[in-house]
């Protein structure tokens, strides 16, 4: 069985496109195979780390990406998770078969909290998005 490639986006690649990796790559198991980078790659932020642990999800050994390390590549899907707060911020990869805007806000200034709200609402829409037309979710 061939594994659904996903690619998500963001500006740094350090929080939205990171625990969108962690979620569908612990939630859709051997089924996808999950990658994430942004065009201004910073680090992975500890909150983000801390936010997926206490869900059992561990990200601590991600790395953020920048776009150009999958050019040449082909994914099933690319989805952008920039808010649309920034526009023009999302970067675009040449490489996917669907294209999905997602945004969610950058949760970088609002602490723990914040990190958690993001961290939910992307676990319900990966599970809406990826996993119940499969009837996993």
């Amino acid at each position: 069985m061939r594994k659904t490639r996903v690619l998500f986006l963001c500006t740094h690649n350090s929080a939205r496109s990171q625990m969108a990796e962690g979620l569908l790559r612990a939630l859709g198991g051997d089924r996808f195979e999950v990658a994430s980078a942004g065009h201004r790659p910073t680090q992975v932020h500890p909150l983000a780390v801390q936010a997926m642990a206490e869900i059992g999800i561990d990200i601590s050994g991600q790395r953020a990406k920048p776009v150009a390390e999958f050019l040449g590549q082909t994914f099933d899907y690319v989805v952008t998770l920039c808010g649309d707060d920034a526009p023009g911020s999302c970067p675009f990869f040449p490489g996917g078969r669907r294209y999905l805007h997602k945004p969610f806000p950058d949760p970088f200034r609002g602490g723990l909290e914040e990190f958690r709200r993001v961290r939910d609402a992307l676990r319900s829409w990966l599970e809406e998005t990826f996993l119940r037309e499969a009837g996993d979710a």
